[in-house]
């Protein structure tokens, strides 16, 4: 048997369960089955074990708990199982310095040749709010980062900065477009996973996505995979119906909930998040923020500052195409579904002429509150 039949068998799965598993990814990263071959051989081949360093900046291991902690499916842990993690020190059996020779083996030794994941976002104000072996954040950012051949984003904070950038930001926390692009460094190798904490699902993907066709997925203004995050939560979600009918959970814990009802008047930013979380599901392919919550836009820049409260409805959403429409969740029903659904034909037509469709990630307009 072959180092990869091993590591089929160790997981309990036969070559015919491996193929079910790569249309599997095919499917999540919305290839067709006309990719499965590709992705088998990529995967089969990867048994080589291509080097990945996994660093940790301002964060709070959210993202290393979900990824190596999962559960579901199987087979992202055999996605993760065909990766060698030269560097993570929170995981690796060496530290101190025999850890440091690690990451400076495969960081120098191997350029160009390496996955850089990158957990936590980058203290660029108060460098020494982050040192890891007596270097600050900013220091092995700029190293890591030049020296790899893709860099993953994993989590809010490394792409955005989350809690820890929201305003007044004292440590200058910034997530890894922002500061990629402050450093004027090549961010066409940048993914950027922003759920927080991450899916595992996406880690996978992502990794089998590269491996397979040697770049990065497409992806949208904020370096996100379209394949993830090219549909709004609220397109997906099941409670949507209620919301176009206009029918809204009004107290938490009341009749409405079991009746599961659309939470938008309960906070829900679904109407301005893009994720596939609805499809994609947590905790085993069990559930999600929404199933047991509201959606609070944890992929979405700024959200600590954009989205607040968590638990009261945003200012307004604007019905699709017509522009200056503002809808308050107390409206939103029958009587404006004609002109919603004109609204969304020419919406339809207008984002096809400009090239948009299916593009996803476009800028979702949000108005302040009032005092």
């Amino acid at each position: 048997m072959s180092e990869f039949d091993d590591i089929l068998a160790l997981r309990g799965f036969s070559r015919r369960d491996f193929l079910k598993g790569c249309a599997a990814l095919a499917a999540i990263m919305g290839l067709g089955q006309a990719a499965v071959p590709r992705i088998a051989q990529a995967l089969e081949q990867s048994a080589l074990r291509p080097p990945v360093v996994w660093v940790d900046f301002q964060e709070c291991l959210g993202c290393t708990e979900s990824t190596s902690k999962s559960r579901y499916p199987d087979f992202v842990n055999i996605v993760l199982d065909l990766i060698s993690l030269e560097y993570h020190e929170a995981l690796m059996a060496g530290a101190g310095a025999q850890a440091e020779q690690n990451y400076s083996d495969t960081v120098e030794g191997q350029k160009g040749a390496y996955v850089l994941v990158v957990e936590g976002s980058v203290a660029t104000k108060i460098p020494n709010a982050m040192t890891v072996g007596g270097r600050t954040s900013v220091e092995i950012a700029k190293q890591a980062i030049s020296n790899a051949a893709l860099v993953v984003a994993v989590g809010n904070c490394a792409s955005f900065g989350n809690v820890q950038a929201a305003y007044p930001n004292p440590t200058g926390a910034m997530g890894m477009l922002a500061f990629m692009r402050d450093n004027a460094m090549d961010t066409a190798k940048l993914i950027q996973l922003p759920t927080c904490p991450v899916n595992p699902v996406h880690v996978a993907s992502v990794i089998t996505y590269f491996l397979t066709y040697k770049k990065a997925p497409e992806v949208d203004r904020w370096n996100r995979p379209l394949m993830h995050f090219g549909r709004k939560v609220h397109d997906e979600c099941p409670r949507r119906a209620h919301f176009d009918e206009g029918r809204f959970v009004e107290v938490l814990g009341g009749p409405g909930e079991d009746e599961r009802l659309c939470l938008y008047k309960m906070g829900c930013r679904g109407p301005h998040t893009y994720a596939d979380c609805a499809t994609v599901l947590w905790n085993n392919h069990e559930n999600w923020c929404v199933g047991s919550g509201q959606c609070i836009g944890c992929a979405e820049e700024g959200f600590w500052d954009k989205f607040q409260d968590f638990y009261a409805p945003m200012p307004g959403v604007t019905v699709p195409g017509l522009r200056g429409v503002r809808v308050g969740a107390d409206t939103v029903g029958i009587g404006l579904a004609a002109a919603t659904a004109v609204g969304i034909g020419a919406h339809f037509a207008f984002t096809a002429a400009k090239g948009r469709l299916g593009k996803g990630g476009e800028e979702t307009v949000i108005e302040e509150k009032e005092a």
